[in-house]
């Protein structure tokens, strides 16, 4: 599923994204710890994985083992 940024504390690595259809989500250090990322920036947009109603992780396509960027 496709997300923005909606917040992020970078002290915290945590914060939330808001769902295309305007639904915010939060989500926790472990789930932005799978993202391999350093940062995320307020508006960025990225590819998120939900179990219930909480971001389990965070993508960016083309980041990580195996994928290739488009």
């Amino acid at each position: 599923m496709q997300a923005t940024v909606h917040s992020f504390d970078p002290d915290r690595l945590s914060g939330s994204v808001l769902r295309d259809d305007g639904v915010e989500l939060p989500f926790d250090a472990a789930a932005f710890a799978t993202s391999g990322l350093r940062h995320l920036r307020v508006g960025q947009r990225l590819t998120v994985e939900i179990t219930d109603e909480r971001v389990t992780a965070l993508r960016i396509l083309g980041v990580g083992p195996g994928q290739a960027i488009r």
